[in-house]
């Protein structure tokens, strides 16, 4: 594409003083070669402009900057205010500008972006709207899964997923928008089907993050002035900041009867077809009855808000409630289907608060014990380790102390740390660093009506040691097991 089409709807100064033929946009240095513009972006870590001549070595003769650099003659520099967003116009021009023939549906919040994400993409692909997903575990869509970096990608990187999936045939994208997405610009341009807010609690907030609080939510809040719906949780105090600068149609879900979408008669369900959720939902005047194996209260708020969501882009009601009853979100709150007479759940609570939700969550369909497996990240605070063991011993039966992406940190260490807070609640504890085993010492242990919980690793498919990523499926470890204990019987 040529460089003054790529420059169409992004303001520049400067004259593009040979219109050269682009094969791609870079902002890596190490990835520039002869043909690709660079352009240097600004963050708090690093200055893409130190690394204008790396790329020039490297083969870049175009640069997008902020300000002038020092290169040689042959260079073509043009000057923008903001790099992030010249990147965002110039990646949607050189895509074609994808996200125009798609409905994106942007999920924010604190907790619950994954699995309405994943609730999104599944009703609507099981409704006949193919939808691809880009979010916390990667970009999926079309049975096609690929890695990303963050929660929301670069805005290249957007685009050029949102290429791909137009291309495969999809008609919407569910993405998870993180408020550093929003901050650094890289959704920038994108306007939004609707945009789902679940809830705002504290997080995210550090140097490299957002100042406090009042920063946080007000970048939560800038989704929703890009969005032709705006799908809000009413029971959460926050949706006020969410609906300050609101111009679009806001549609409000929750447990209360004067909501667009809300929830009554909410019942835990656990019988031989099924661990999850059942209630009534009323949407804009008419009664559904949600059937889904997906256990917990928070998640009930996940479905109202995918439901309004899907409605947004286009989806009946009525198949969206027959969608949920097969519904599984991989690694938050998964059941995993065995012939055992216990439950195997996985899910991602890597924390004190999220497994103190998750655990919670359990005592709802709680017939025997529960019993936790599960460890902390090596290389970090020590103060999460105590956290969770604190929870786990107060609350859980047994708890199974294991490796969670150990790095390089002996993972009996890790393991110490935890149980030194497992004892001060008062709990047992069972310490095996390897997490296979660890697995399996709790699927021999456990009896009729017991429930097990695997906290930590969720939808990750690997351990993180030394540095290395090895591949590790906690589903893989349980099928494994069932199967050689179904042989020896």
């Amino acid at each position: 594409m040529k460089l003054s089409e790529i420059m169409k709807g992004t303001a520049y100064s400067g004259l593009i003083s040979d219109d050269v033929e682009i094969t791609d946009i870079i902002y890596d240095s190490r990835k520039a070669y002869e043909g690709t513009v660079f352009v240097c972006l600004s963050g708090l870590k690093l200055d893409g402009h130190k690394f204008a001549q790396s790329a020039y070595d490297n083969g870049a003769r175009v640069f997008i900057a902020e300000k002038e650099l020092t290169l040689p003659e042959d260079a073509q520099v043009l000057i923008v205010e903001n790099s992030r967003k010249a990147l965002g116009t110039m990646s949607a021009s050189f895509f074609s500008h994808p996200a125009q023939k798609l409905k994106i549906i942007g999920i924010t919040g604190t907790k619950g972006k994954t699995t309405t994400a994943h609730l999104v993409q599944k009703i609507l692909n099981e409704t006949g709207i193919p939808c691809g997903i880009i979010g916390t575990v990667g970009a999926e869509f079309n049975g096609e899964k690929l890695p990303t970096e963050n929660t929301t990608p670069e805005s290249y990187e957007l685009n050029k997923l949102f290429r791909l999936m137009l291309d495969k045939g999809c008609k919407a994208v569910a993405l998870e928008v993180s408020s550093l997405g929003l901050k650094h610009g890289r959704v920038d341009g994108i306007r939004f089907t609707a945009g789902v807010f679940t809830n705002l609690s504290p997080d995210h907030i550090g140097p490299l993050e957002h100042e406090d609080m009042s920063e946080y939510a007000y970048w939560k809040s800038v989704l929703f002035e890009r969005c032709d719906n705006a799908v809000m949780n009413f029971d959460d105090e926050a949706h006020t900041i969410m609906s300050k600068n609101c111009a679009s149609r806001i549609i409000s879900y929750g447990v209360d009867s004067s909501y667009d979408i809300y929830a009554k008669n909410i019942e835990a369900v656990r019988n031989e077809d099924m661990m999850g959720i059942t209630f009534d939902c009323f949407a804009f005047g008419k009664l559904y009855r949600i059937s889904a194996p997906i256990p917990g209260t928070f998640n009930v708020y996940n479905i109202l808000a995918a439901l309004g969501a899907a409605a947004c882009a286009g989806c009946s009601l009525e198949n969206a409630a027959e969608a949920l009853k097969n519904i599984k979100i991989s690694g938050r709150a998964e059941i995993v289907e065995t012939d055992a007479p216990f439950e195997v759940i996985i899910d991602y609570a890597h924390n004190g608060l999220s497994l103190k939700s998750i655990i919670e969550t359990l005592y709802k369909y709680k017939q025997g014990r529960i019993i936790c497996v599960f460890g902390s990240v090596g290389g970090r605070t020590k103060e999460r380790r105590r956290e969770m063991g604190l929870v786990a011993g107060s609350m859980c039966d047994m708890c199974v102390l294991t490796a969670d992406n150990p790095d390089f940190e002996d993972p009996m260490s890790v393991i110490d740390d935890i149980a030194e807070a497992v004892i001060e609640a008062g709990g047992k504890y069972y310490a095996e660093p390897d997490r296979k085993k660890a697995i399996e010492y709790a699927l021999s242990i456990a009896e009729k009506g017991d429930l097990i919980l695997l906290a930590g690793k969720g939808h990750e498919n690997y351990q993180l040691v030394n540095g290395q990523k090895v591949p590790f499926s906690e589903t893989e470890c349980i099928n494994e097991y069932m199967r050689s204990k179904s042989n020896n019987d």
